[in-house]
């Protein structure tokens, strides 16, 4: 076990970046954060998304181990928003979610559930839900839903605040942070604007911004509108079943709700659809007709990070750690991904997670390698 301190050099100052800086800083090693855009991370995947972690919700449409990085993820948020910095608003909250759906749609309901059973083996978690409990829950939901499925340990994050609050930790910790700076990474050297930096360990944490050294990584396009209202209550985030799309509702603080989410195979960065801003738009007004009167505050569209697998994925070529492919998981795996990427480098040991985490194909990593030389 290695306890010797590092410099340490992290490109990318979204979710993974952000959470593995403050980790390494918490353990006294030295660490210079780099990020092409500005400080409040406005650009990254994760500050556009809603900030759920979700497993159960997951399970039905991802792997198994998916399921249970979002368990752990269940166990460590609390423990990680307990030792951030003061802050006026709270980051973590646990009151499950709710999956409803309309009299029409009942059968995606229930093959939901049937899923669900079939992936977790057990109902622990979540509850059936009849008209009475539900609307005792939600009162402001619309009237026509009978039946609903309350699962019960899943939780959000307000993932503004969290990156503010990590922004803060960073700096408290004596973090050195460099924004609206591009960056080229080699094996412990981050080449920037102003010259080379040399580091004991480089971590690349850029989402789509590593795309030049990971040929496999795709962006995945993900479009979500936020609005508010002071008409209507959500007490936790809430799931419309629908045979041609999911849709979901994100209470935020200031009486905000994050509305979401299309999943489309681009790289478009362009602004929202009209066709998917109607869709999300009526699916949300049938979901509670007293969102009529919401006012459109945001509409967002941001790029996951993806590899073919929607999988993560973490390697290691000599002194540089390259993590990516969140996708759509990124609360939900966070803290899984940051303590194998802590565990190799403070002890060059692997957590439970690493035969599923360091899983990337022989020939990307040639590909990337080549990039990278290439680059230098």
């Amino acid at each position: 076990m290695s306890h010797a301190k590092l410099s340490i050099g992290i490109a990318g100052a979204g979710l993974l970046g952000r959470l593995i800086a403050w980790q390494l800083l918490r353990k006294g090693h030295r660490v210079m954060l780099f990020d092409r855009g500005p400080e409040h991370g406005t650009q990254a995947a994760a500050w556009t998304a809603a900030g759920m972690v979700a497993p159960l919700s997951e399970a039905v449409v991802s792997d198994r181990f998916i399921y249970d990085m979002g368990r752990y993820a269940l166990r460590q948020w609390p423990q990680w928003v307990k030792q951030l910095p003061a802050h006026r608003r709270p980051l973590w909250q646990f009151n499950g979610s709710l999956v409803v759906a309309h009299p029409q749609d009942q059968s995606e309901l229930t093959q939901f559930y049937r899923d669900l059973y079939h992936v977790t083996g057990d109902t622990q978690g979540y509850q059936w839900l009849t008209r009475p409990a539900l609307h005792s829950l939600e009162p402001d939901l619309n009237d026509q839903f009978q039946h609903g499925l309350l699962l019960e340990n899943e939780g959000h994050l307000d993932n503004r605040t969290l990156f503010t609050a990590l922004g803060n930790a960073l700096r408290e910790l004596g973090g050195h942070c460099v924004f609206d700076c591009e960056v080229e990474l080699e094996s412990g050297l981050i080449h920037t604007p102003s010259g080379p930096r040399r580091f004991d360990q480089v971590i690349d944490c850029r989402g789509m911004g590593a795309k030049s050294g990971f040929p496999e990584l795709r962006g995945v396009r993900g479009e979500i509108l936020q609005v508010q209202t002071r008409d209507l209550t959500l007490n936790r985030p809430v799931r419309l079943m629908h045979p041609r799309y999911q849709l979901y509702v994100v209470p935020k603080p200031d009486h905000h709700f994050v509305i979401g989410a299309t999943q489309i195979e681009s790289e478009d960065r362009s602004p929202m659809s009209l066709q998917s801003s109607l869709e999300l738009s009526s699916a949300l007004y049938t979901l509670a007709p007293a969102f009529s009167e919401a006012r459109i505050v945001e509409q967002s569209v941001n790029l996951r990070p993806a590899l073919p697998d929607n999988n993560p994925g973490i390697t290691r070529e000599d002194r540089l750690l390259r993590v990516n492919g969140l996708f759509r998981h990124g609360y939900l795996l966070a803290p899984a991904v940051v303590d194998q990427v802590m565990a190799m480098i403070d002890e060059g040991a692997d957590t439970e997670f690493a035969p599923h985490l360091l899983n990337l194909s022989r020939n990307a990593l040639n590909d990337n390698s080549q990039s990278e030389q290439r680059a230098g």
